[in-house]
């Protein structure tokens, strides 16, 4: 089966967005794969005893996407933003849920020694990057949304300029100095600890 064309996906997003239902149902089958592959993506990062699974979290994400009300969708890249940005939240819920029923002294950030470092090393400690991304959302809002979607997400530079509707060059400047601060900021944070 060909893969759809962005032009499908966007068609029966707004078709969706204007209360087709049965817009829905022909779009599922066509972001599944792209859904499972995004949730597979967060998975890797996170420890084998995990109790959540990738299609779990496809299937909590697809929840939580039915549920969305007055979303006037944009395009694919669009709907992969959403999708990844429910998906972090997902998987930080479910975090600080595990974190809240530990013991505080059981845990600890892990270290990062370059900018890179945060966006490679998956097992970074999820929680730790959303508080630092909540932070950096007080501070620059889009730069944190072009965090969102290029890491979680893994929208391309010129998708997520069309989904903020600035220029690749704004995006990529964004990006480059997003990864900087979250660096710095996780950095600090896990030398508290030690």
């Amino acid at each position: 089966m060909a893969a759809p064309s962005p032009q499908d996906v966007t068609q029966l997003l707004m078709a969706w967005s204007n209360g087709e239902q049965d817009a829905l149902e022909q779009l599922i089958p066509l972001v599944y794969n792209e859904l499972h592959r995004l949730a597979h993506r967060y998975m890797a990062g996170e420890r084998r005893e995990h109790t959540l699974q990738s299609t779990a979290l496809v299937h909590e994400a697809y929840e939580r996407l039915i549920n969305l009300k007055n979303v006037s969708w944009q395009n694919r890249a669009h709907f992969f933003a959403v999708s990844a940005q429910l998906m972090r939240r997902i998987l930080v819920d479910y975090a600080r849920a595990r974190r809240y029923s530990k013991r505080a002294g059981q845990w600890r950030q892990v270290p990062l020694n370059e900018a890179v470092a945060v966006f490679q090393d998956r097992r970074t400690d999820i929680v730790a990057l959303d508080d630092a991304l909540r932070t950096l959302a007080d501070i620059d809002s889009r730069k944190a949304r072009v965090v969102e979607m290029r890491f979680f997400g893994g929208l391309s530079i010129k998708e997520t300029a069309e989904v903020l509707n600035v220029s690749p060059e704004t995006v990529l400047r964004d990006w480059r100095l997003a990864k900087v601060w979250l660096l710095r900021e996780l950095s600090e944070g896990s030398g508290d600890e030690d």
